[in-house]
């Protein structure tokens, strides 16, 4: 399976961010890429991260969702549209699966919120879900749920999830380190994350992060053993397009967890 992530620059507005998400989309259906992903709430852009973001409503995400639909459609690409979500209660943080015919084959919401900053921004999901592109099952774990809370990706590897998608956002575009390479022992702690969350598990993770100035991890694809099969150079515009095998993904760590050990969680 061939599989893109896409590191766009964070945008200026919704309709920005539509720009950016047709250009890459169409950037990974021209490499024949199956399934495309973009970071953590894309449209309109995470809150919080010390960027202006567009004030959505409703009828504005709506419209955006129908929009990226025909996107998928026309490039005949699945993709992950990760955006807010208004709810009754609040706003969700969520990841829409899109299907390369333009169908809404469901969501990922972020359940496990990262405290104290984003209870004030955001409500937390409760429910957690597999889906299945082409034959290929996978998971997603949003940001600060896939680097600090590895159940849940335990969870989509125990189910036969080849490969879990994880759009996150760290780094900021007006201070911090330039990160030269990749995993480094002085760099800060994501992505070495990433690596566990493959490697534990026994499958594929499909990490996507904005392009700042200064990142503090690089969009990347690890394999089942843990190495970094292909990453975004830092601070880089574009798509990083990877051929993943699923056969290597047999999810053997994951489906060797004895959960008769941890029963008073």
């Amino acid at each position: 399976m061939k599989i893109a992530l896409a590191s766009p620059p964070f945008p200026k507005s919704i309709e920005d961010g539509l720009y950016w998400f047709e250009k890459l989309l169409k950037e990974a259906a021209a490499q024949k890429a199956e399934i495309v992903c973009f970071p953590e709430s894309y449209i309109p852009g995470l809150r919080g991260m010390g960027f202006e973001v567009e004030v959505h409503s409703p009828q504005k995400l709506e419209a955006a969702l129908q929009k990226v639909c025909t996107m998928a459609k026309e490039n005949s690409i699945a993709v992950i549209l990760p955006m807010d979500w208004d709810h009754p209660d609040g706003v969700l943080n969520v990841a829409y699966v899109i299907s390369n015919t333009g169908e809404v084959l469901g969501r990922q919401t972020k359940n496990q919120l990262s405290p104290p900053t984003e209870d004030e921004l955001f409500i937390p999901g409760t429910e957690r879900s597999i889906f299945e592109v082409n034959g290929i099952k996978f998971g997603i774990t949003i940001c600060h749920e896939g680097f600090r809370y590895p159940e849940s990706v335990r969870w989509a590897a125990r189910r036969d999830a080849k490969i879990v998608f994880h759009p996150h956002c760290t780094g900021s575009d007006t201070e911090g380190k330039k990160l030269t390479e990749w995993g480094h022992k002085d760099s800060p702690y994501y992505e070495k994350a990433i690596m566990m969350r493959a490697i534990e598990n026994t499958i594929y993770f499909a990490s996507c992060n904005y392009t700042m100035k200064y990142p503090e991890s690089a969009t990347s694809i690890i394999d089942p053993e843990g190495n970094c099969i292909a990453h975004q150079p830092y601070s880089e515009v574009g798509v990083l397009v990877a051929d993943i095998d699923p056969g290597k993904a047999t999810g053997l760590l994951a489906k060797r967890f004895r959960a008769d050990l941890y029963t008073d969680y």
